[in-house]
């Protein structure tokens, strides 16, 4: 099982795999051509109210972690966890996010939990 996150503007290489946009919004500047992306399962992303507050300064990773895992208990985020989950099984995951700071954003706490 491979996961690892990576930056979107960053080009696509040979051993990215699957390549999931895990962000929200689209990101501004790369067309859908350059980006390469394969899914973009927008339920597996932190919600908006979630993610204003967390880039406001409001709160700590760890408060943010907490929070976005329980978003991803939902329903709805928990079904497509589980089938990003098997694709990570299958071969090689590359989730990809606009984030400048890739090691502190939601994309690291999804590829955490893709980990058995």
């Amino acid at each position: 099982m491979s996961v690892r996150v990576r930056r979107v503007y960053d080009p696509p290489e040979p051993g990215d795999g699957l390549r999931v946009l895990v962000d929200r919004l689209w990101p501004r500047g790369v067309s859908k051509e350059q980006a390469r992306v394969d899914e973009w399962p927008k339920a597996l992303t932190p919600s908006d109210e979630l993610r204003r507050w967390y880039h406001a300064g409001e709160g700590s990773y760890d408060d943010f972690r907490r929070r976005y895992e329980a978003e991803l208990a939902e329903p709805a985020a928990a079904e497509l966890l589980a089938g990003l989950k098997a694709s990570a099984a299958a071969g090689a995951v590359t989730l990809l996010t606009a984030s400048r700071t890739p090691g502190e954003s939601h994309a690291t706490v999804l590829a955490g939990l893709l980990h058995p």
